[in-house]
């Protein structure tokens, strides 16, 4: 397999995980949820870094085009 053909792969499993996932990382933020008097209640919440699917839509057609790409370069050597 050709180096261009093994990256389009990649592409397009990281691509299509991507969309799947919808999210890089989690962080996790406390928040004071109430306060009464001395005491206060907090919350921890979890965020997600979204992924843009603009993102993965790009690599997905990057991944297929680098396919292409490497599979006629190897037909015609």
């Amino acid at each position: 397999m050709k180096p261009l053909m093994a990256v389009g792969l990649v592409l397009i499993l990281l691509g299509v995980l991507a969309f799947g996932y919808q999210g890089v990382a989690y962080y996790t933020t406390r928040e004071t949820v109430a306060r009464v008097g001395p005491i206060e209640v907090q919350a921890d919440r979890q965020h997600a870094v979204p992924l843009a699917p603009i993102l993965s839509g790009v690599a997905v057609v990057g991944g297929i085009a680098l396919l292409i790409i490497g599979a006629s370069r190897q037909s015609t050597a």
